[in-house]
This record gives C-alpha cells, sequence and structure tokens, in this order.
C-alpha cells in the first residue's frame, strides 16, 4: 500500500527528467552530443514555449529528451525512440523545462538571488573542469568550452537556474504532515484480511479440435500484424585481424636470444626460495617471549591468535626479496635457518621478526642453450602481438580516412564475413536458441548506431589477441514478418485465441450466475466442461506488504474489490481465465502506538510533501503564465523521431 502511493506521486521519467534538468552542463560535459546548441545560442530563435520573459528554444528541448532517452536506453538497450515517446516521455520533458523556467522568473519576481559566487562554486566542484590536482582549473574550464561550442555565459546562467529551483522548491515539503487519525486508520489497512474464492478456466478445454484453414490463418494475421513486428534487423559485416592475418614477423636470431638471456640472467641463474610463516612484533622483548612460546611447544599460529596478531605466510621468496620487504638481516636469518625450524627474533623494517622456516626450494639455473627455445618462443609472441597492433593502428587509419571495408580487406588479404540478421541484443527473431558469437556482442552497440553502410570501424575483441574491422550491412526496419515464414506460428496463434475466447465468454457465463447467488463451484460445473476444483484465498494486507512486489495477480485483484463482488481475470499467456469471487473483507485494528502508525506518518509525510512541491510548481506556472508553440513542438517531436510528426501530437 504504501509503495502504491508512493508510486503513484513519483513518475518513472519525470524522475530521470529532473536529474537531466539539474545535470543539463554535466552531461554535455560528459560527452552528450550539444552541437544543437553551438554557439552557445540555446535559447534564441524560434521558441517552443515561452514562460514569462524567458524563452524555450527548440534545441534544448531536443537535446533534453535526447539526454533522458540516452539514460534510458542504458537500460533498456532495445528502447526506440519512438517507444520512449509513447510513454509520454516527450510531455513530461517539456512540462519539466516550463516548470523550471516559471521558477527561474518567480524567484527574480520575489527577490530571490543567485550569485555568482554559488554559481563559482557549482562549476568548480565539476570534474570535467578539475585539473591533475583535483582543483578547479581555469584552462581545463576554457578548453572545454571551446570544444563544445559554450560561451561561459551560456554555462553560469544554466547552472543559475537550476540553483533557483532548488531554492524555491527547497522549503515546500519540509514539516509535510498527515493527522494523526488519518495515520492511524491508513496503518490499520494493513492488518486487514480478505478471503475469496477461485477458478481456473482453462483455455484448452474450448479450444477447435481440428487445424484451422488457410483464409482463416490470413484473416487472423491480418487482424493481428502488430503482434508479428520484428525490431529493426542488421546484419554486421566483419573481418578478424589475427596472428593468420600476418604475412610475415622475423625469427628472433641468436642475438636477440643472447640479448634476452643477458638481460634477464637473474632469472637464469640458479636461486634458493623459502616459504616462511611470520609475526611481527614491536619491541625485541616482545618477539623474545613470543619465540619462547613457541620452543616451548606452540605453533607460531596459535601464539599469535592467543595476542590477537595473525601470522602471514610468505611463498617461495628469494634472499633479495626478504631483503627489500624487511630488512637484509631479516633475509641472512631466514636464510641461516634449517627447514622447520623457528629463525632467532630479527629486527625489521616494520619491527621484530619471528618467522618459522615452512619450505626450503632449490632452484636450478638454466643456461643458454637450456632456456633458447623459451626466449625465442616469448620473442616470437611479442613480435606477433607488436606486428598485430602495427597492422590494426595502420587499418584503423585507412579506415578513418574513408577507405571502405571491402578496400582494407582486399589490402592486407582478409575474409569479410556476414552474420545473420540481429536485432540490438544480438539474438534472431524466430531462432530463440541463435545469438551472436559472444566474441562479436561488444560490435553490436556501434554497429546499430550506424546511420547507413560504408562507415567501417576497427575495435579490439575479448581477449586482446585479435581485431576486428567492421561495418554495417542490410537493414531492415522494424516490420511484420512475412506469413509465409511463420504460417505455423500463426496457425497455433489461432486456436490459442479461438481457446482463450471461448474461456472469455465461459468466464462471462459464471460471472452471470454468480450474480444470481450461484456458488462459484456449481457456476464451473454448469458449463459442462473438466476443471480444477475451486482454491480458496485468505491473506492480509501485511503478507502482500511482505511479498515485496512479488504478488500474484488474482491476490493483488483480490484486493482492489469491493464486497460482495465477482471480476475475471486473464492467466498469462492465454492460458485461459480466471474468476474471482471476494467471500469476506475482516477490517484490521491498531493501536495508536503501534511502531507501523510511525512509519506510516513518515510515509505519508513524505508523499503529502511531495504533492506540496507539485502543487506549487503548478502555482508558480500560473501565476508566472507560459505560452507554446504548437507548430514548434510538432517539429521537434517529428526531428525525434524521424519525421513530421502528425498534427495532433
Amino acid at each position: 500500500m504504501l509503495d502504491f502511493i508512493r508510486t503513484l506521486t513519483r513518475s518513472r521519467i519525470g524522475a530521470v527528467v529532473g536529474l537531466v534538468f539539474l545535470i543539463l552542463i554535466v552531461l554535455a560535459f560528459a560527452g552528450t552530443d550539444v552541437s544543437g546548441i553551438s554557439g552557445g545560442n540555446l535559447l534564441n530563435g524560434d521558441y517552443v514555449a515561452k514562460v514569462g520573459g524567458t524563452s524555450i528554444a527548440p534545441a534544448e528541448l531536443e537535446k533534453t529528451v535526447r539526454a533522458s532517452f540516452d539514460s534510458q536506453r542504458q537500460r533498456s538497450p532495445t528502447l526506440s525512440m519512438k517507444a520512449f515517446l509513447a510513454q509520454g516521455a516527450f510531455d513530461e520533458v517539456l512540462t519539466g523545462l516550463i516548470d523550471r523556467a516559471a521558477s527561474w522568473e518567480w524567484g527574480r519576481k520575489y527577490g530571490v538571488a543567485i550569485s555568482d559566487r554559488l554559481v563559482d562554486s557549482e562549476i568548480a566542484k565539476l570534474a570535467a573542469f578539475q585539473g591533475p590536482d583535483g582543483k578547479f582549473s581555469q584552462e581545463a574550464y576554457n578548453q572545454l568550452l571551446a570544444q563544445r561550442g559554450l560561451t561561459d555565459k551560456l554555462v553560469r546562467d544554466d547552472l543559475a537556474k537550476g540553483q533557483m529551483s532548488r531554492l524555491v522548491f527547497a522549503g515546500a515539503n519540509e514539516g509535510a504532515m498527515m493527522p494523526t487519525n488519518v495515520t492511524q486508520v491508513y496503518a490499520a489497512l494493513v492488518k486487514e484480511k480478505r478471503t475469496g474464492n477461485l477458478l481456473f478456466i482453462p483455455s484448452a478445454a474450448f479450444a477447435p479440435k481440428t487445424a484451422p484453414t488457410d483464409a482463416q490463418i490470413g484473416t487472423f494475421y491480418k487482424t493481428q500484424i502488430a503482434r508479428y513486428n520484428r525490431p529493426e534487423r542488421r546484419t554486421i559485416r566483419y573481418a578478424v585481424i589475427d596472428s593468420a592475418s600476418l604475412k610475415t614477423v622475423a625469427t628472433p636470431s641468436d642475438a636477440d636470444i643472447q640479448k634476452r638471456y643477458a638481460a634477464n640472467a637473474a632469472l637464469y641463474a640458479p636461486a634458493e626460495l623459502r616459504s616462511v610463516t611470520q609475526v611481527i612484533l614491536p619491541t625485541q622483548a616482545a618477539a623474545t617471549a613470543f619465540a619462547a612460546e613457541i620452543k616451548g611447544g606452540k605453533t607460531i599460529e596459535a601464539a599469535a591468535a592467543a595476542k590477537g596478531l595473525s601470522a602471514a605466510k610468505i611463498t617461495d621468496a628469494t634472499h633479495d626479496k626478504f631483503a627489500i620487504d624487511s630488512s637484509k638481516p631479516v633475509a641472512d636469518a631466514v636464510f641461516a635457518t634449517a627447514q622447520g625450524q623457528t629463525m632467532v627474533p630479527t629486527k625489521g623494517d616494520l619491527g621484530w621478526v619471528v618467522a618459522r622456516i615452512d619450505a626450503v626450494t632449490k632452484k636450478p639455473g638454466k643456461t643458454l642453450d637450456q632456456a633458447r627455445a623459451e626466449i625465442a618462443t616469448a620473442l616470437t609472441a611479442e613480435r606477433h602481438k607488436a606486428a598485430l597492433t602495427d597492422m590494426a593502428t595502420r587499418i584503423g587509419e585507412k579506415v578513418e580516412g574513408g577507405t571502405s571495408l571491402a578496400d582494407v580487406a582486399k589490402t592486407y588479404g582478409l575474409t569479410v564475413q556476414t552474420t545473420d540478421p540481429v536485432i540490438a541484443d544480438g539474438s534472431q527473431p524466430g531462432k530463440p536458441d541463435a545469438k551472436l558469437p559472444p566474441q562479436l556482442m561488444p560490435l553490436l552497440a556501434t554497429a546499430f548506431a550506424m546511420d547507413h553502410e560504408g562507415m567501417p570501424q576497427i575495435a579490439a575483441l575479448p581477449g586482446g589477441e585479435s581485431f576486428a574491422v567492421y561495418d554495417v550491412g542490410a537493414i531492415s526496419g522494424a516490420a511484420p514478418a512475412p506469413l509465409a515464414e511463420i504460417k505455423t506460428q500463426v496457425a497455433a496463434d489461432w486456436t490459442r485465441q479461438q481457446g482463450a475466447d471461448g474461456a472469455a465468454a465461459a468466464a462471462d457465463k459464471v460471472l452471470a450466475a454468480l450474480a444470481k447467488i450461484t456458488p462459484l463451484d456449481a457456476a464451473g460445473k454448469a458449463l459442462g466442461v473438466p476443471l480444477a476444483p475451486v482454491d480458496h484465498l485468505a491473506i492480509t494486507r501485511e503478507q502482500v506488504a511482505s511479498a515485496q512486489g512479488r504478488v500474484p495477480a488474482p491476490v493483488a485483484l483480490m484486493f482492489t474489490m469491493t464486497h460482495p463482488g465477482a471480476k475475471k481475470l486473464a492467466a498469462p499467456n492465454q492460458a485461459g481465465w480466471l474468476v474471482l469471487s471476494l467471500a469476506s473483507i475482516e477490517p484490521g485494528t491498531i493501536a495508536a502506538n503501534d511502531p507501523m502508525v510511525i512509519q506510516a506518518s513518515s510515509d505519508l509525510g513524505k508523499a503529502t510533501g511531495r504533492e506540496y512541491e507539485q502543487q506549487l510548481r503548478t502555482a508558480i506556472t500560473h501565476e508566472i503564465g507560459s505560452k507554446r508553440n504548437e507548430t514548434a513542438i510538432r517539429t521537434v517531436r517529428g526531428n525525434l523521431v524521424g519525421g513530421p510528426a502528425p498534427a495532433g501530437q
């Protein structure tokens, strides 16, 4: 219940839009395309709305909608701009911009001022304007403004408006409360208990037993064509650049091998490695006492644990490593102690070290002849990697210069491959088990951002051992699948729909019988088809709340009904229909000092505060006044979806 009220007072898109308003400039400097406002002329030219003395330019509206869309698309990669606008995003963005402009005008009208020092502090906080020392850099600020085509005045005006909005609405929801008696009644709702009876009427019981005719399939396909829409599909043409693409790589010479061997002489020299368990104590006295405990029979681990210390293990370390990590005296002591023994306490850089020698490993060295093969292998691998990187760099320069994928492949002897048509998440419509190869998944986002073919890009593939040069091939816009390809599916859908329609009609008969005071089980038997027994439900709102959103649909429906009453509900995937009759409602009771009343008071206070803030926004906009330019608004909407918007939108 609390979550429901919170949902009603907070819009998902509205929250995103609000965030975009507050960090509009930050988004611009984070890489958002700001070409539409280049030159710092954000509010000049035609307007989509006028609020007092402020005009909202088409470019500002379009940019803000696109920023909101980009944010949503990060969570839903297949979301299209058309679908995004269908959710009401466009109107919410425009309303938000109007409210923001109104708050600016209203604040100035009543003497609320945003000082230059406040704007300065906001600019200094932005990471995009900070230098290597983490402090504001005037040079970085000037460079970024120049890169984005913005002006200092534009940035300051936008930040000032954001601060004005915060100040105007800062106290709107402070101290918002609901009366205690209302809060107690609301909290008591959580204790309410409802009982009901549920009958399932399966579609399969009413589905035709014979296959549909071609005419029936064709008619069903035409009337239900929207359900067979396929999202935009693209093929990706690519060529892999790997070791096999290299024509020749020079074999390491004997001189090269000797040079590498000499440079790594310590690696190939004989060595003794030691593994120890050590404890570091603060003083010599503490270390001596600790060593005495070990000599008396305690393990080093047990002695350390008794003092709240931990014993650290060091594995296969050389004398030099011990000397670097601790001290030369410690290294000397470790290597002078036999395996299984505990060394004498020795002063290290961090304190007095007591260590048990766990293992001593003699590592034989390697002569040049013994190391020759592995050095040659390592050098060859390094040269392959360097040659591959060089080749990828040269190809990258060519594609940046406008060379086509086909020409690149011809020049470097690469094989161009083409994927099957895929949608933006890499899956193939009509082939649920088919998926783009994992190594090509990183190419998807860029491939679906290309406007057309002939725009090759190069990217490293997972693993770091290969690259791909690629572009987009055939682009198939969103459209219904041809009937010939999905005839079997359409026939099955027709049969399922007929069964679902029959089950729905049967559910209506049951509801009519219930209206005549016929028991639910008797009404079900009167249908003349085999049905499962009636289910009996009994649950409280408190149990529903504890489910944290995972509430079965019939239970959720039961708590929206009045008593007496009955309703029908479609089962998922056209499996059938459910008929639910509400048997009883037992009101909940709760004491005035119950903790739930306190929680309800807090939640209702927050909801009330948000309502106060929204009412203030509405009142401010009404007082300042606003005028919308519907022609310009339609133009912006059309630009966003790639064509003119209907006059009615």
